[in-house]
C-alpha cells in the first residue's frame, strides 16, 4: 500500500483527500464530494437555493428542516455554549456589513470606506430547535452564518464517509485547514504542518505535528482579510461588537477529539483574546497560538519543535 492524495476546491476553500491505500483514493474522493456537496446545498449563505437561505426567508416561523441542517444547527449552538458565546452563529448580518457578502473569491480585496458602528449580534439564545419535531425557529431580521462550524462538520462527516466507502485503511480530509481523519493512520501518524494558510506549500522545515485520530482546526485573521478605506478587516466577528475581532492572536491551531471541537476552540480562542490561554488549558486541548508580531505560544501539550525550549 502507498499513501496517495488528491487536491481540489470545495466550500470556497482548498480540499485535500489523503488515503493510506492509493487504490482506494477514488472511492474516498467520491464519498467526500457527496458530503461537501450536501453541506453546501444545505448550509451555504451564499446560495439562494440553499436550505439555510430558505430558512432565512421564513424567519419568525417554526420551520421543519432536514436532518443535515438540524445537525449543523445543533453543532453551531453547541459551539456557542462551549465557547461561552464567543462563537455565535447569528453573526450573518454583521459579516455582511463588514464586506463579506459573497463567496470569498468574489470579495474585493480593497475598496471604499465603510461606516461601521458597534452593534452586538442578536445572540445564539434566540435560536430555537426542536429535535423531536425536527424544526427550527429564527427571529425575523436574524441571519445565520454556519460557515465555520459547517466546514468543520463537513470534514468530520466526509472523513467518516470516505473511510466507510474505502472499507479499509485510513483517510485524511482537509477543508481549508480544517482536518479530520478516520481509520488507521500511516506509520508515524498523519503529519500535519502548522500553517495559517491551508494553501501554503509543504515545507519540511516548517513546524509540524502528528496525529492518529481526531481533528485539527486553524482559525486565522490573515487569510480571509480585505481592506476598506485603508482599514484592515477580516471574517472573524466579535459577537459583542459585531466587528472584526481586535485581539492578540492572528492564528490559532487546536487539536481535539474531532474537527468540529477543534474549530470551536480555535475560533473561540481568537475571540477570547488573552483569556484563551487559560481556557484552552482548562479544556486540555493542545493548541498553538501566534501573535500579530509572530510570537508562538504553545499550551496544553502542543509539542515544541526540535531545538525550541518551552517556557
Amino acid at each position: 500500500m502507498s499513501v496517495a492524495a488528491v487536491d481540489g476546491r470545495a466550500l470556497g476553500t482548498s480540499l485535500r483527500v489523503v488515503a493510506t491505500d492509493a487504490a482506494l483514493l477514488d472511492a474516498a474522493r467520491r464519498a467526500v464530494d457527496r458530503v461537501v456537496d450536501e453541506i453546501d446545498a444545505t448550509c451555504s449563505r451564499f446560495r439562494e437555493d440553499s436550505e439555510i437561505s430558505a430558512l432565512h426567508r421564513r424567519a419568525g416561523r417554526e420551520v421543519r428542516v432536514s436532518p443535515l441542517l438540524m445537525q449543523a444547527l445543533r453543532a453551531a449552538l453547541r459551539g456557542a455554549r462551549l465557547s461561552g458565546g464567543a462563537v455565535d452563529p447569528t453573526v450573518g448580518s454583521a459579516v455582511r456589513r463588514i464586506g463579506y457578502e459573497g463567496d470569498f473569491a468574489t470579495v474585493a480585496r480593497d475598496g471604499a470606506p465603510l461606516r461601521l458602528t458597534v452593534t452586538p449580534v442578536p445572540g445564539w439564545r434566540q435560536i430555537r430547535l426542536d429535535a423531536g419535531a425536527r424544526s427550527a425557529f429564527i427571529p425575523e431580521g436574524v441571519e445565520l452564518d454556519l460557515g465555520s462550524s459547517a466546514k468543520a462538520l463537513a470534514a468530520d462527516l466526509a472523513a467518516a464517509a470516505a473511510h466507510a466507502a474505502m472499507g479499509a485503511g485510513g483517510v485524511l480530509v482537509s477543508l481549508g485547514g480544517d482536518i479530520a481523519v478516520a481509520g488507521s493512520a500511516p506509520e508515524g501518524g498523519w503529519v500535519i504542518q502548522a500553517a495559517e494558510d491551508s494553501n501554503a506549500a509543504v515545507d519540511d522545515s516548517a513546524e509540524s505535528i502528528a496525529i492518529r485520530s481526531g481533528g485539527v482546526a486553524t482559525s486565522s485573521t490573515t487569510v480571509r482579510a480585505w481592506r476598506r478605506g485603508g482599514v484592515a478587516l477580516h471574517h472573524i466577528v466579535d459577537p459583542a461588537t459585531g466587528l472584526p475581532v481586535q485581539g492578540p492572536w492572528r492564528t490559532v491551531t487546536v487539536v481535539a477529539a474531532d474537527c468540529l471541537d477543534a474549530n470551536i476552540a480555535a475560533t473561540g480562542a481568537i475571540v477570547r483574546g488573552e483569556a484563551a490561554l487559560a481556557w484552552l488549558g482548562e479544556l486540555g486541548l493542545p493548541s498553538r497560538l501566534v501573535t500579530h508580531a509572530g510570537e508562538v505560544v504553545r499550551v496544553a501539550g502542543w509539542p515544541a519543535p526540535a531545538g525550541v525550549a518551552l517556557g
